[in-house]
């Protein structure tokens, strides 16, 4: 297949890492096997736009399997794992187009090269693909029966363009299943993030002050992380329902400029632009150190900050620090990119499970009735969502109880009461 990897003679480390991640994700090789027997996906392309990772790859081995011709490019220019990008164009058959820390214009000739395979199906993590194609590409527009969207911020931009009426074939939001947001954005964030700021910067998180901006799912999965390893958690919020929730969880509350001369370590989990801003790094003690984890490097104002600056160096891998005019000096992680991909490896394989269980099961269903659908965004059905749960507790080993004939009688009427 053709691809665009940075060596395929990493594809042998890649293959052990895919089968590590596998082997932790037991609804997905369930799918699979049920989608090499019934080839659900039969004749359709399938265009993902990814981080390309080893859970990834499994996921791109289940489309296939399902009879899916595939193409994987990277949604983010520094969440590439090289190896099991080769692995997956090398050993699986998959067309790969992705870098570890491609250039602008080569992560965008990616999307595009993604993009020739004429997809009947789009899969996106932050919604560049789907923009892409209703920008440059719209010769393809009329042959793509669906898509998924993978994250809140894909979710956003694609509602926004539903609502203006620029969307042109109905997309399933698969951040908002239960299965993917409950567990991936607040496990799997929570988890990630400190995996990758650890990695970053060796910093002890026990009696440091962590700012926590955004209160979402991915926000307090950190927070209950970071609470849980000692840190002083404040949390930052423009919603007052959970900055109330945050208070009532026993974090402070308050706004960033309150908050900037007091953090040691600021991270944002919003998918909003210039969360943190030039007034903010005014204020921040020396030494504060700044990552992001939402998807794209835009909560950080960067350009603000390298405008301060009196200079720039590189202190670590994935550290950049910034010196200011006074004499402080201001640390930014992974270049304001996502910090638990670009210095980690993101979210562990169990959670992933569920989340690309559900953009399997999503594709299958959009292949089989994308006819029916209008040109929105639609929650993932009911139904899909209570599979991913049922089969991730059938692989667990854990049973659950079963409503009786009377229970199900009794919430489905109105006439017995106190």
């Amino acid at each position: 297949m053709p691809s665009d990897v940075k060596d395929r003679k990493l594809a042998p480390e890649g293959k052990t890492k895919i089968e590590w991640s596998d082997r932790r994700m037991p609804v997905l090789a369930l799918i699979r096997e049920r989608f090499e027997r019934d080839r659900p996906l039969e004749g359709q392309r399938i265009s993902a736009c990814l981080h390309v990772t080893t859970e990834t790859a499994n996921l791109g081995r289940t489309l296939k399997a399902g009879g899916a011709e595939v193409a994987v490019c990277a949604s983010n220019p520094l969440s590439t794992s090289d190896e099991a990008a080769a692995s997956l164009a090398e050993d699986y058959g998959v067309a790969v187009f992705a870098v570890r820390g491609a250039s602008r214009e080569l992560y965008y000739r990616h999307i595009n090269q993604a993009l020739d395979l004429e997809p009947t199906i789009t899969m996106d993590d932050g919604a560049d693909l789907v923009t892409t194609a209703h920008t440059e590409r719209r010769e393809l527009l009329e042959h793509i029966r669906g898509g998924t969207e993978e994250t809140t911020t894909g979710v956003i931009r694609l509602r926004a363009m539903a609502d203006k009426g620029d969307l042109r074939y109905p997309i399933i939001a698969v951040n908002d299943a239960r299965t993917k947001h409950l567990f991936d954005n607040r496990y799997g964030t929570g988890q990630s993030t400190v995996d990758g700021i650890l990695r970053a910067t060796n910093l002890l998180f026990a009696g440091s002050t962590v700012v926590v901006a955004g209160y979402g799912w991915c926000g307090r999965g950190f927070a209950m992380r970071a609470r849980g390893m000692g840190a002083h958690v404040i949390v930052t919020e423009v919603d007052p329902v959970r900055a109330l929730e945050a208070q009532l969880d026993g974090y402070r509350v308050m706004t960033m400029a309150e908050a900037a001369p007091l953090g040691d370590l600021f991270v944002t989990l919003t998918g909003d632009i210039h969360v943190i801003r030039g007034e903010n790094f005014e204020s921040m003690k020396d030494g504060a150190v700044v990552a992001n984890s939402g998807h794209f490097n835009v909560e950080i104002d960067l350009d603000a900050l390298g405008e301060m600056a009196t200079s720039r160096r590189v202190v670590r891998p994935n550290v950049e620090e910034y010196e200011l005019p006074d004499g402080r000096h201001i640390y930014v992680l992974a270049e304001g990119r996502l910090v638990n991909l670009a210095a980690a490896e993101g979210h562990p394989a169990t959670v992933m499970d569920m989340s690309f269980a559900n953009q399997a099961l999503a594709a299958a269903y959009l292949s089989a009735k994308s006819d029916a659908l209008e040109k929105l965004v639609y929650a993932v059905p009911r139904e899909i969502d209570d599979e991913v749960a049922g089969l991730k507790l059938d692989a667990l080993g854990i049973k659950i109880d079963v409503l009786t004939k009377e229970q199900v009688e009794y919430l489905a009427s109105w006439h017995v009461g106190t």
